[in-house]
C-alpha cells in the first residue's frame, strides 16, 4: 500500500481497495492488466502498476520473478521504514506533548518536488531535504524523475560542467519523448543508494544565462532535424534556490528541466539524438547517433549494443512500442482534457468571503488580524497588497530574511511595522505597559519568530528546527498566549490568517508548533483562515494539522485560488474608505504637502486633520453613502463624539450648516490674534461644563482653521507628554527642507492632566526656527469644570468658557436644527443629547425622559445590573465606559464573533439612552456609555426612588460582579475608573465644584446612607482590589476624619503602608492619623491637661513626627507608581511637602500644649524663661525635682521621659522653616496650578512661624527691659540677641534675606544689615553662613536703598567672597557661596577684575554651583525649577546687580498705565523684555549656540555654559549661531532670557 501511494502515487482509495483484497508483492508480480481490472482498478492505474513491476530491474536484461519480488519487497521495506518511523514519532510526540515536541523523526520526511510544468519562481528547496524515490513511467502524464549531481568547479571547468549538463538533459529528454512520458530531471540532488538518495544538495550557479545559452545551442546539435519538436517538448532550464535549514537563502540552486512530449507535437515519431562521445583510439570527440528510451528508472540507449543484428531488432521493437505509447499518450491527454473541462466548480471564493468577513458583506475595519506566514518568493509579493489594506495587529514571521527582501520589506514600503522578537512579549509588565512599549494597536508588530539573518546578536539569529524547539518555542508559545489574551484582543474581533507559501512537511516545524499554540489558546479554529499556495501545500498542511490537533482544517483553508485572486477578493471586500486616499497638509505660501499613510502612522497619538479631510473618499461614491451620512448625523446628535464628517456634511451643497455657538468667534479670534504671538508655544483654555458642547466647539474651530494651521487632536489620553511633543514637532516640520516658513500646529487636547508640562515638553524638543518669536504650536485645552466662569476668571492663560445655559440666539439655532432634523430623520426626538441642549438643559425634561424609559426596568436581571453599573460610572467618573464585549457577556450574548444578536436589541428600550463608540486607550475597541452625564445621574435617582436601589448597593454589586474582573479588552481602564470613583477627591483648583474630603461617590453615600455603608463599600473594595494601597488609605482617612476611630484608622493606614511602603502620601496618612488623635486628645482635655494626657500627647506626637519624617524621605525618591492603583498613573508631577507641613503642625501643636502645663503656665516671666531654657536644653528636667507637689512631680517625670524629644523640637522646627524658605525662595512650581497649593502652604507656614517667634524669640521691648536691668550683657549674649532678632525677622538665612528684596523697606534692611555686621565682626567662631549672609545683606540693601551709608564697598565684599572661596574650595555644600561669586565677579567686556584670584576660577565656581544645587534639590526638579532673583545690569560694581523685584516694580508700574495684566503672564510671554526701562537697565550679553546649548565667552579663554530660561528658547539642529540674551542668576547657575539670533535676516 505504501509503495503504491508514495512511489507510484496511486490514489489512496485504490491502494486501500487492493490492500483489502490481501494483495501482496508476490501476487502483484504474477498479475496481468486484466487481473487488476477485475479487482476494480481503473485502466490507467492498472497499466501503471503492471509497467512499474516490469521495469523495476536495474539492468537492461530480464531478471527472474524471484529477483523482482525481492526488489519490490526491499523497496516496500524501505518505504515502510520511513513511514513507520514518522508514525511512531508522531504518536510519541502526541503522547508526550502535542504542542511542545522537542525531538525530530529519525529519518527526514519526504519533501515534495515542484508541481510539474509549472513556472513557479516562488518554489524553493531546503538543503538536505529528501525528495521522493525515482520511478519508471506510469500513466505517462505523471512525470518520471531523475536526479543528477554535476561536478563542482574544483572538479571540472565551467565548459565541462555545461557539457555534462546538456548531455544529461538531452539524453533524459529523448528518453521521455520516445517513451511519451512526462519527466523532470533535477540537478543538485544526490543519486546514491541509501538514505541520502534524493537528498537536496544544490549547485553554485555563477551565471543562469550560460546554462540557458548552452541549452539552446546544444539542443540543435542533439536533435538536428527534430529540433523544432524538441524545442516544443523540452522546457528551458529553471533555477530554484536552495534554502538553509533555518529558512535563509544560500548560494546554491537546483536546476530542473521539464519534458512534455504532447501527442500533437510528437505523433508517432521516433527521436534520435547525436552525442559527442570520446573515441579512445583517436582521443577526440566523435558524433554518435543514439536512441534513448525509458527502461525502469533510467534512460537506455538502444543503439549502444555492439551487435548490429540485435540493434536492428531493438529498433523495430521500439518503433512498434512508440506507436503504442503514442496512442496511449493521445488517449490519456483526451481523458485529462475532458476531466478539466467537466471538473466541478469550486466554492473557495465564497468560503474566503465568509471567513474573512465573519458572515457579513464587508471586512470591517474593527477586525484585528494576526498573520502567520513563511517565506514568500519575490515574484509573489505584488499579490500581497491586501495585507496593506487590512488592520494588521501582528505578523508572526518565519522568514528570517523577510525584512531584507520578503513580505516585511514589501509591507514597510508603504506602511509602518515595528520589528519585534517573541521574547519581547515574555515580560512581567502589565498589558497596558507592553502596549505602550511596543506601540501595539498603533503600528503593526512584525515578530520574527525564527530570528533575522542580519542580526548581529547570536541570540536572534535563525535556528534549525531542532534548535528552535529547544531554545525558542517556549517564547513563541508565551507570545501567542499574550497576543490571544482577551485582555488584549477580544476574540469576537480577532482573525488569525495563516499564509503558507510552501509546504509544511515536518510535524514539529516551528510554524506547526505556532499553529498548535494558537489553536490551543483560542480553543479551536473558529477565528482562523489558512491560505495555502496550492493543493499540494494544502494536502500536507491538512495532514499535519490532523496528526497534531485531531481536527479537519479543510473548512478553514483556501487552496484553489491563486494569490492574485485572493488579493483582489479581499481588497474588494474591505469597507469603503472614509478618509481621503491622498491627504494634504497646509504649508508656507499657500502651498500644500502630501501626508503619506506611512508617515501618518508614525504620529501614533495624533488624529491629524488634513486640509482636504473627507474629500474624494470611497464612501462618497458608494451606494451606501446616504445610509452612512444618516448614521453619522444620528450618532452625533444622539450623544456621540463629533467627527470631521459632521462638519464636512454640513458644508455640502443642499445641506444645513453646523450650529455655530456664541463663543465660536471669540475662540477663533483668540487663536488668530491680529497682533500675533510673542512665544513659540502658546496655550489657550476652553473651560466648559461636561456635556455642554465644549469639545465640539473646539473641533468646529479646528475645522475652520484646517487650511491655516496644521491641526491635530491628541487621541490617546494616556499618552506621555514627551511622546506627544516629539510627534507635534514632526507634524510642524513635515515636508519642509529649510528652516523658515513653518505652518504652526494647532493642537487640541481634551481635559489634559498637565498642560503646562505638555507645553514645556513641546518647547524642549526644540523649535527649529531662527525666528523663534513667531508661534509654532498653539495648544487648545478643553477643560471640564463645574464652574467654567470662575475657572476662567482664575486662569492666568488666555481662555474662553461656555456653560450649560444657552443664550437666546443659541436656543433659536437649536430649535431650527431640530426642525431640519425632522425632515431627514424618523425620530429626532430620540436624539436625547441634542434634545437636552435644545431644552436648555431643563432638569424637568431629563427627569421625565428618564422616568418614562426606566420605569419598567427589572434591576435584578443582568440587563438591570449593567444599566445600573453604567449609570454609577458615568455619573461619578467623567469619560468612563465599559467595553462592548464585556457588556455582551454580562447580558448573555454568545457567539459575538458572528454577531447573531446585538447589545442594542438585547437592552431595548433602555439602549436608547446608551451609545456605542470607539476607544483608543490601551488598544482600540468598542465601548458603551450613557448619552449624557445628566441622563446617567438622573437614572441613579430613579433607581433609588422607584426601584429602591441605593448607591451603596449598586457599588457593592459592581464590586461583587466577578465577570467585570476577568480577562477582556478594556479591563484595566474599567478597574481604573472603578477605583477612581471610590478614591479620587474633587478640588476646586482642578475644576471640581468644591474641595471634598473623599470622592463624590463616597460623600454621596455618606450623606444618603451613613458611615456604616461607607465602611462596607470600602471594605468590599479592599477585598476586590486586594493589592491596592490607596483603598485602605481611603478607609483609614474615613475612620480618623469621620468617626474618630483612630485604632481602626491606624490599622488600615499600616495595611496600606505594607502594600506600598515607598509611597510618601501613604506614609503621610499614617502621620495624619496620629496628628488627628493628638488633636482629639487635646480637645478632650481642654479644661486642663493631666500628666497622663501629656504623656499620651507626647507619645502620639512622637509617632506622628516619625511618620512624617518617613514621608519626607520617601518624597525625595522617585516614587514608583503602584501598578494596581491605576488612577494615580497620570498624577501630576509634584513634590510632596505634606510630610514637612505635618511635622511642623504637630510640633507647633505640642508646643501649645507644653506652654500651658502648670510648670510653665502663667504670665510669670520666670516660668517662660524656664520653659525656654528647658526646650533649648539648658535646663535639665532633673532640676525641677525640688518642687514639692505630687502633680508637678508627675509632670516633671513625663518631661524627663521625653526630654530628648522635647529638646529636639526647636532645632527641628528651625530646620522645617529653613526647608520651606529654600523651597519657596530658590524654586518655583512648573505648573500654574501648583502655585495655588504653594500659596496655601505659605500661609500655613507663616502662621506657624509667627507662633514660633512668640514662643522662642524675645520681643524688642523685653530685650530693652533686660538691657536696662543688666547693662553689662556679655558679648556672646549680645550676639545671641542679634541672631534672635534676625530669626524673628526671617533674615537669619540666605533664603530669608532674598525674600527681604520683596518684603522689607530700606530702613528695615539697614537695621538687619547692622545686626549682621555686629554678628560678623564679633563672633568668635565665624561660619561660612555668616559670611555669605553678610554679603547678601549688603547686596539686598543696595538694591532697596543704594545710597545707604551702612553698605560695605564693592571691593570689600569681593575680598570677603574671595577669602571664603579660598577656604571652602570647589566642593562645598554651600551653594550660596558660588551663587554670590556669579553676582559679584561675573566678568564683563570692560570690567574684568583681573587682579582678583576668584575671577580666574569663575567658570569653575559656576560649575560648582550647579553641582551643589543638584545635590541638594535634584529630587524636586520634576515639580519645580530654579528662580533667578538677580540679573546682570549695564553698570559696574553693585550697581550692575539688578533684582527681579526691581524689574517687577518697573513692569507693574508700566502695566498699570495700560491694563491690569497678570505679572506671571508678563514674564511667561516675555513681555517684560519689551519694556524700555528694563532694556535700559539690563545688559544684553552676546554668546554662541553650540549643540543646542548656549555659551558665553570672555577674555582669557573663559567659556561658560548658560541655561535657557524657557525650554524651546534655543532651536535644535545643533546649529552654531551667534545669539544675544539677558543674563539672570539662579542658584542653579546663569540663565539666558529673551534669546535672539544675531544673524537673522
Amino acid at each position: 500500500k505504501d509503495w503504491l501511494i508514495l512511489s507510484l502515487r496511486i490514489p489512496q482509495h485504490i491502494a486501500q481497495k487492493l490492500c483489502d483484497q490481501e494483495l501482496s508483492g508476490a501476487c502483484l508480480v504474477s498479475f496481468e492488466k486484466q487481473d487488476l481490472l477485475e479487482l476494480g482498478v481503473p485502466p490507467a492505474p492498472a497499466i501503471q502498476i503492471i509497467r512499474q513491476v516490469e521495469k523495476i530491474p536495474k539492468n537492461s536484461g530480464i531478471q527472474s520473478l524471484s529477483s523482482t519480488v525481492s526488489i519490490i519487497q526491499t523497496l516496500r521495506h524501505k518505504i515502510k521504514s520511513v513511514t513507520d518511523d514518522r508514525t511512531t514519532d508522531d504518536k510519541r510526540l502526541n503522547r508526550e506533548n502535542t504542542e511542545d515536541a522537542t525531538s525530530q523523526p529519525l529519518r527526514k520526511p519526504i519533501s515534495l518536488t515542484r508541481p510539474f510544468d509549472k513556472s513557479d519562481p516562488s518554489f524553493i528547496y531546503k538543503q538536505n531535504d529528501i525528495l521522493p524515490p525515482i520511478a519508471g513511467p506510469s500513466n505517462l502524464l505523471d512525470p518520471v524523475h531523475e536526479y543528477q549531481l554535476l561536478p563542482n568547479t574544483n572538479e571540472a571547468s565551467e565548459r565541462e560542467i555545461l557539457y555534462e549538463f546538456t548531455k544529461e538533459v538531452f539524453c533524459f529528454a529523448a528518453s521521455c519523448m520516445n517513451s511519451r512520458t512526462n519527466g523532470t530531471i533535477h540537478f543538485g540532488v544526490k543519486i546514491q543508494s541509501g538514505q541520502a538518495h534524493g537528498q537536496v544538495i544544490g549547485h553554485k550557479v555563477t551565471s543562469f544565462s550560460k546554462y540557458q545559452e548552452a541549452f539552446e545551442s546544444c539542443l540543435n546539435e542533439h536533435f538536428q532535424e527534430d529540433r523544432n519538436v524538441a524545442r516544443a517538448c523540452i522546457r528551458p532550464p529553471k533555477f530554484f534556490q536552495v534554502h538553509n535549514q533555518y529558512g535563509t537563502t544560500s548560494d546554491k540552486w537546483v536546476i530542473e528541466v521539464d519534458v512534455v512530449p504532447t501527442y500533437s507535437e510528437t505523433k508517432e515519431k521516433v527521436f534520435y539524438t547525436v552525442l559527442n562521445i570520446a573515441s579512445i583510439e583517436k582521443e577526440q570527440q566523435c558524433k554518435t547517433e543514439c536512441l534513448f528510451v525509458r527502461e525502469g528508472l533510467r534512460a537506455v540507449n538502444i543503439l549502444s549494443d555492439p551487435n548490429p543484428r540485435i540493434v536492428q531488432e531493438k529498433i523495430k521493437s521500439i518503433t512498434d512500442k512508440v506507436k503504442c505509447w503514442a496512442a496511449a499518450r493521445n488517449s490519456v491527454e483526451e481523458k485529462n482534457d475532458r476531466h478539466l473541462t467537466q471538473g466541478h466548480q469550486g466554492h473557495q471564493g465564497q468560503r474566503l468571503k465568509q471567513i474573512i468577513t465573519r458572515g457579513r458583506d464587508l471586512l470591517e475595519n474593527s477586525t484585528e488580524v494576526i498573520v502567520v506566514t513563511n517565506k514568500c518568493h519575490s515574484s509573489q509579493l505584488e499579490h500581497l497588497g491586501f495585507l496593506k489594506e487590512m488592520k494588521l495587529f501582528a505578523v508572526l514571521e518565519f522568514d528570517p530574511e523577510s525584512d531584507v527582501d520578503g513580505t516585511c520589506s514589501f509591507y514597510r514600503r508603504d506602511r509602518i511595522a515595528n520589528l519585534h522578537y517573541p521574547q519581547m512579549y515574555v515580560t512581567q509588565d502589565s498589558i497596558p505597559t507592553v502596549i505602550g512599549k511596543l506601540n501595539l494597536f498603533k503600528q503593526t508588530s512584525w515578530v520574527f519568530c525564527n530570528g533575522r539573518v542580519n542580526e548581529e546578536s547570536e541570540i536572534d539569529k535563525p535556528l534549525t528546527t531542532s534548535e528552535w524547539l529547544k531554545k525558542r518555542s517556549g517564547d513563541v508559545t508565551n507570545m501567542v498566549s499574550f497576543l490571544c489574551n482577551p485582555d488584549l484582543l477580544s476574540k469576537d474581533r480577532l482573525l488569525v490568517v495563516f499564509i503558507l507559501h510552501s509546504a509544511i512537511t515536518d510535524i514539529s516545524s516551528p510554524l506547526m508548533e505556532t499553529f498548535c499554540a494558537i489553536y490551543r489558546t483560542l480553543e479551536g479554529d473558529d477565528n482562523m483562515l489558512c491560505i495555502c499556495k496550492d493543493t499540494n501545500v494544502f494536502r500536507d498542511w491538512k495532514q499535519m494539522v490532523e496528526t497534531r490537533c485531531k481536527v479537519d482544517i479543510t473548512g478553514k483553508c483556501i487552496y484553489e485560488l491563486s494569490l492574485n485572486e485572493i488579493n483582489s477578493t479581499i481588497q474588494k471586500l474591505k469597507e469603503p474608505q472614509t478618509r481621503s486616499s491622498r491627504r494634504y497638509l497646509p504649508s508656507s505660501a499657500s502651498s500644500s504637502v502630501l501626508l503619506t499613510k506611512r508617515d501618518e502612522e508614525l504620529m501614533t497619538v495624533l488624529d491629524i486633520l488634513s486640509e482636504n479631510e473627507c474629500e474624494n473618499t470611497e464612501i462618497e461614491t458608494n451606494e451606501s453613502f446616504q445610509e452612512f451620512k444618516k448614521k453619522t448625523e444620528e450618532d452625533f446628535y444622539r450623544g456621540g463624539q463629533v467627527t470631521w464628517w459632521n462638519f464636512y456634511l454640513s458644508e455640502r451643497p443642499g445641506c444645513h450648516p453646523f450650529i455655530k455657538r456664541d463663543k465660536y468667534q471669540e475662540l477663533y479670534d483668540l487663536i488668530t490674534p491680529v497682533q500675533g504671538y510673542t512665544s513659540p508655544c502658546v496655550m489657550i483654555n476652553l473651560f466648559h461644563h461636561p456635556g455642554c458642547g465644549g469639545t465640539t466647539l473646539a473641533m468646529h474651530v479646528l475645522w475652520s482653521l484646517r487650511r491655516k494651521f496644521r491641526c491635530a487632536v491628541v487621541k490617546n489620553n494616556i499618552a506621555q507628554n514627551s511622546e506627544i511633543a516629539v510627534q507635534v514637532k514632526n507634524l510642524l516640520t513635515y515636508g519642509k527642507q529649510e528652516e523658515s516658513g513653518y505652518t504652526p500646529v494647532l493642537l487640541l487636547v481634551d481635559n489634559w492632566d498637565d498642560v503646562e508640562e505638555l507645553k514645556q515638553c513641546i518647547l524642549s524638543v526644540g523649535s527649529e526656527r531662527k525666528q523663534n518669536s513667531n508661534v509654532m504650536v498653539i495648544i487648545l485645552n478643553c477643560e471640564r469644570s463645574q464652574f467654567p466662569d470662575e475657572s476662567s476668571r482664575n486662569s492666568r492663560t488666555a481662555n474662553v468658557f461656555i456653560t450649560n445655559k444657552l443664550s437666546t440666539q443659541e436656543q433659536s439655532l437649536f430649535s431650527e436644527k431640530l426642525r431640519q432634523l425632522k425632515a431627514y430623520h424618523d425620530q429626532p426626538e430620540t436624539f436625547y443629547a441634542f434634545m437636552i441642549m435644545t431644552k436648555n438643559f431643563s432638569e424637568d425634561y431629563i427627569k421625565n425622559l428618564v422616568s418614562n424609559i426606566v420605569k419598567d426596568l427589572d434591576t435584578t436581571t443582568q440587563k438591570g445590573k449593567l444599566f445600573s453599573f453604567l449609570a454609577v460610572l458615568n455619573t461619578y467618573v467623567n469619560g468612563s465606559y465599559i467595553s462592548l464585549s464585556l457588556c455582551e457577556e454580562l447580558v448573555g450574548i454568545r457567539n459575538a464573533f458572528w454577531k447573531r444578536e446585538t447589545l442594542e436589541e438585547k437592552m431595548n428600550p433602555y439602549s436608547t439612552l446608551l451609545i456605542n463608540f470607539i476607544v483608543e486607550e490601551h488598544g482600540t475597541y468598542q465601548a458603551v456609555r450613557f448619552l449624557h452625564q445628566l441622563i446617567a445621574s438622573n437614572c441613579l435617582e430613579v433607581l433609588a426612588q422607584k426601584h429602591k436601589l441605593s448607591l451603596a448597593e449598586i457599588t457593592i454589586n459592581l464590586l461583587h460582579c466577578d465577570c467585570l474582573y476577568k480577562s477582556f479588552m478594556g479591563k484595566d481602564i474599567l478597574i481604573q475608573n472603578i477605583q477612581s470613583m471610590l478614591i479620587t477627591r474633587h478640588r476646586k483648583e482642578q475644576g471640581g465644584d468644591k474641595d471634598t474630603l473623599f470622592s463624590p461617590l463616597i460623600e454621596a453615600i455618606d450623606e444618603e446612607e451613613g458611615p456604616d455603608k461607607i465602611k462596607e463599600v470600602l471594605e468590599k473594595a479592599i477585598v476586590r482590589f486586594d493589592r491596592s494601597a490607596t483603598l485602605p488609605q481611603a478607609l483609614a482617612r474615613h475612620f480618623y476624619l469621620k468617626e474618630k476611630d483612630f485604632k481602626s484608622a491606624i490599622q488600615w493606614a499600616r495595611d496600606a503602608q505594607r502594600k506600598n511602603p515607598v509611597n510618601s502620601y501613604i506614609a503621610d496618612t499614617v502621620g495624619q492619623v496620629y496628628k488627628s488623635q493628638l488633636k482629639q486628645e487635646i480637645v478632650e482635655h481642654s479644661d486642663g491637661i493631666t500628666p497622663e494626657a501629656l504623656n499620651t500627647c507626647l507619645q502620639l506626637a512622637s509617632c506622628a513626627i516619625n511618620a512624617f519624617k518617613d514621608s519626607q524621605e520617601l518624597a525625595k525618591k522617585d516614587e514608583p507608581v503602584d501598578q494596581f492603583d491605576l488612577h494615580n498613573k497620570k498624577r501630576k508631577k509634584s513634590y510632596n511637602t505634606s510630610g514637612y507641613v505635618g511635622e511642623t503642625e504637630v510640633m507647633m501643636t505640642l508646643l501649645e500644649v507644653i506652654k500651658d502645663i502648670p510648670l510653665f503656665n502663667g504670665r510669670d516671666r520666670y516660668k517662660r524663661d524656664t520653659m525656654l531654657q528647658f526646650l533649648n536644653g539648658h535646663f535639665p528636667a532633673k532640676n525641677f525635682h525640688e518642687i514639692n507637689n505630687t502633680t508637678m512631680d508627675q509632670f516633671v517625670a513625663v518631661l524627663a521621659d521625653h526630654e530628648r524629644f522635647l529638646v529636639s523640637l526647636k532645632p527641628s522646627l528651625k530646620a522645617m522653616f529653613s526647608f520651606f524658605e529654600n523651597y519657596f525662595t530658590y524654586l518655583k512650581p512648573r505648573s500654574l496650578e501648583r502655585e495655588t497649593t504653594d500659596e496655601r502652604n505659605k500661609r500655613k507656614v507663616s502662621e506657624h512661624f509667627k507662633k514660633y517667634v512668640d514662643i522662642f524669640c524675645i520681643s524688642g521691648e523685653e530685650k530693652a527691659s533686660e538691657k536696662d536691668n543688666n547693662p553689662k550683657l556679655s558679648l556672646l549674649q549680645q550676639i545671641a540677641d542679634k541672631k534672635n532678632y534676625l530669626e524673628s525677622k526671617r533674615a537669619d538665612t540666605f533664603a530669608g534675606l532674598l525674600q527681604c528684596l520683596y518684603e522689607k523697606t530700606g530702613k528695615e534692611m539697614e537695621y538687619i544689615l547692622n545686626k549682621w555686621l555686629f554678628v560678623f565682626d564679633n563672633s568668635p567662631n565665624r561660619y561660612i553662613s555668616d559670611t555669605v549672609n553678610l554679603i547678601l545683606a549688603n547686596i539686598v540693601l543696595h538694591d532697596i536703598k543704594p545710597n545707604s551709608k551702612t553698605l560695605k564697598k564693592y571691593t570689600e565684599l569681593v575680598s570677603l567672597l574671595n577669602e571664603a572661596l579660598q577656604n571652602e574650595g570647589i566642593h562645598s555644600k554651600c551653594t550660596e557661596l558660588y551663587y554670590l561669586s556669579m553676582l559679584l565677579i561675573w566678568p564683563t567686556k570692560d570690567h574684568r577684575l583681573e587682579d582678583v584670584e576668584a575671577y580666574k576660577n569663575i567658570s569653575t565656581y559656576v560649575t560648582s554651583a550647579r553641582k551643589s544645587f543638584h545635590r541638594r534639590f535634584s529630587h524636586m526638579f520634576p515639580a519645580r525649577s530654579a528662580i533667578a532673583h538677580f540679573f546682570l545690569g549695564k553698570s559696574t560694581g553693585l550697581e550692575r546687580i539688578v533684582s527681579k523685584a526691581k524689574l517687577d516694580h518697573i513692569v507693574s508700574s508700566a502695566s498699570q498705565q495700560r491694563s491690569q495684566c497678570d505679572m506671571h503672564q508678563l514674564w511667561l510671554t516675555g513681555a517684560v523684555w519689551k519694556e524700555p526701562e528694563v532694556q535700559k537697565m539690563l545688559l544684553r550679553v552676546k554668546g554662541k549656540s553650540e549643540n543646542s546649548d548656549i555659551y558665553v565667552s570672555y577674555a582669557g579663554n573663559l567659556k561658560m555654559l548658560v541655561r535657557p530660561a524657557y525650554l524651546g528658547g534655543i532651536r535644535g539642529g545643533y546649529s552654531q549661531e551667534k545669539v544675544s540674551f539677558y543674563l539672570g542668576f539662579s542658584m542653579e547657575g546663569p540663565v539666558a532670557y529673551d534669546i535672539r539670533y544675531e544673524n537673522v535676516i
